[in-house]
């Protein structure tokens, strides 16, 4: 069985290029799964930490996570479909709905 500092190691790596993902892409698409491997980086961490300590209540915030993520996935990819119909792009850099 693996140790808590793999689990760690590999939730930190995953964070990382995640985060590397947001700050270096500029298609909306792209930062979007970034951020969902972001947050399943989380999860991965809260399970490790909830089975090393043996307490389940790490395992709760996973269920919160996931019911974040699910309402980012519903709310987010329709703004992305909204934007995309009107400026027929998605990147966030030509992306300017704002602006008057």
């Amino acid at each position: 069985m693996a140790a808590l500092q793999d689990y760690l190691i590999l939730s930190a790596i995953l964070f990382a290029i995640g985060a590397w993902g947001v700050l270096r892409n500029r298609n909306a698409i792209i930062i979007f799964m970034c951020i969902e491997l972001m947050l399943n980086a989380v999860n991965i961490s809260l399970m490790a930490f909830s089975s090393y300590s043996k307490d389940f209540s790490g395992q709760v915030f996973i269920f919160l996570v996931m019911a974040v993520a699910a309402a980012e996935v519903a709310v987010g990819l329709a703004i992305i479909v909204a934007i995309f119909r009107k400026k027929e792009s998605v990147n966030v850099d030509d992306v300017n709905i704002m602006k008057w």
